[in-house]
C-alpha cells in the first residue's frame, strides 16, 4: 500500500475527526511518527481534527523530546466514539494499546495500521487498512516516504522529528541501512542540526533502571544451545532495559520478564551476530509463537521484540527454550 492509497481512503471516508494512537509507554519512534503523521493530515486536510494518543502514557525519553517538538499526547482515554478513522502507529498488535484495546476492537471506525514491525495475523484481521514495512528501520521512515511520495516539503519541525524517531530505532544509526542514510541526509539538508538533535536522545539512567538492570544480573540464569548463550532473568520493571543490558554484557539472546497477578510482559533482546549467523527473528520466531501460547500477543524485529501474556514467567521459560532449540538445532543441522 503507498500514500496515494491511503489519501484516496481519506477522501472515501471523509473524517471529521482522525485518531492516532502509539503503544504503552511510547517510544520516540512512535511519538515522532505520530506527530509528523499528524501534520501530514493537516497539511492535506485543513479541516481535519487530529488526536494523538498513548495508553498509559509515554516514555522518559519521549517526554523529553516533547519539550523540543510541539506534540501534543492525550493520556486520558480519547473519545473513541467520535473518531471515523483510527491509525495505529508503531503498535502491531491490539494489546499494545493495553486498557484500550477493546475499544478499538469495539470500533466501528475505519482502522489502519502503519508499522516497520512484522504484521500480526491476529491485527490483521481487524484492521481495514495495513502498511507494513519491515524493510524500513523506523515507522518514521514509512511516514517520511508518504511525504516525498505526495511531494509535500518537510517544515522543520517535521523533519526533526522524523530524524529524531530515526535516530532512536537505529540506535544513533548502528542498525541503519544504505536508504536510511539517504533520508537522514535529506533530512539534514532541510536545516537538521544532527549533533544537537542526537544529544536530546541521551538521558542518564535513574536510580530504579539501575536497580532494576542489577537485580536482573543478580537473577539471571544462562543456557548454552549450540554455542550460542541464551539468558533469562525476570524483575519487576525496565524488562527492556533489562535486556538490552544482559545482551551488551555477552548473552547473545536474553528474555526477561515481569509479572503482576496472570498478567506477563516480557522483552527480548538479541544481538546481530545472533540474527546475522542463524537468521532467527525473535519477533516473527519466537515472540509471535511464545505470545499465542501465553493467549496474549508478541512480535517485533529481528533482534528485539515484546510479548504481553497470561501465565507465569518459568512456564514461557521452558516453552521458549523448546522453541529455540527446535529452531537453532534444525538450523545447525541445515548447516552440515
Amino acid at each position: 500500500m503507498s500514500a496515494k492509497d491511503l489519501k484516496s481512503i481519506f477522501e472515501k471516508v471523509n473524517p471529521k475527526y482522525v485518531l492516532l494512537l502509539c503503544h504503552q509507554n511510547a517510544d520516540p519512534d512512535a511519538i515522532c511518527s505520530a506527530f509528523a503523521f499528524s501534520r501530514l493530515i493537516k497539511r492535506l486536510y485543513r479541516n481535519i481534527k487530529v488526536d494523538i494518543a498513548c495508553a498509559d502514557g509515554i516514555s522518559k525519553l519521549s517526554k523529553g523530546l516533547s519539550k523540543y517538538l510541539p506534540i501534543e499526547i492525550m493520556i486520558d482515554e480519547p473519545p473513541f466514539e467520535d473518531a471515523e478513522i483510527i491509525v495505529m502507529l508503531d503498535t502491531n498488535t491490539i494489546q499494545q494499546l493495553g486498557k484500550w484495546s477493546e475499544k478499538v476492537k469495539g470500533s466501528s471506525s475505519y482502522l489502519i495500521l502503519i508499522d516497520h514491525h512484522a504484521s500480526h495475523p491476529e491485527t490483521e484481521k481487524i484492521v481495514s487498512l495495513c502498511i507494513s514495512d519491515e524493510k524500513s528501520s523506523s515507522t518514521c521512515e514509512i511516514i517520511y516516504g508518504f511525504y516525498e511520495e505526495l511531494g509535500i516539503n518537510f517544515l522543520k519541525e517535521e523533519a526533526e522529528a522524523l530524524f529524531l524517531g530515526i535516530a532512536f530505532d537505529t540506535k544513533h544509526f548502528i542498525l541503519a541501512n544504505s536508504a536510511t542514510f539517504k533520508i537522514i541526509a535529506n533530512l539534514v539538508s532541510i536545516g537538521i542540526n544532527a549533533q544537537e538533535s542526537l544529544s536530546r536522545l541521551s538521558l542518564p539512567i535513574d536510580y530504579s533502571e539501575r536497580i532494576a538492570r542489577l537485580k536482573a544480573c543478580r537473577r539471571l540464569k544462562l543456557l548454552r544451545i549450540n554455542n550460542w548463550l541464551i539468558a533469562f532473568s525476570h524483575v519487576g520493571s525496565f524488562q527492556a532495559s533489562a535486556a538490552r543490558a544482559i545482551v551488551e554484557m555477552g548473552a547473545h539472546l536474553a528474555i526477561v520478564g515481569g509479572q503482576k497477578d496472570d498478567q506477563l510482559q516480557i522483552s527480548i533482546r538479541s544481538d546481530q551476530e545472533f540474527y546475522a549467523q542463524t537468521g532467527f527473528h525473535v519477533g516473527k520466531d519466537l515472540a509471535k509463537p511464545l505470545g499465542e501460547f501465553l493467549y496474549g500477543m508478541g512480535g517485533g524485529h529481528s533482534t528485539a521484540a515484546g510479548i504481553n501474556g497470561i501465565g507465569d514467567f518459568e512456564t514461557a521459560v521452558k516453552r521458549a527454550i523448546k522453541i529455540l532449540r527446535m529452531s537453532l538445532v534444525k538450523n545447525q543441522n541445515s548447516k552440515k
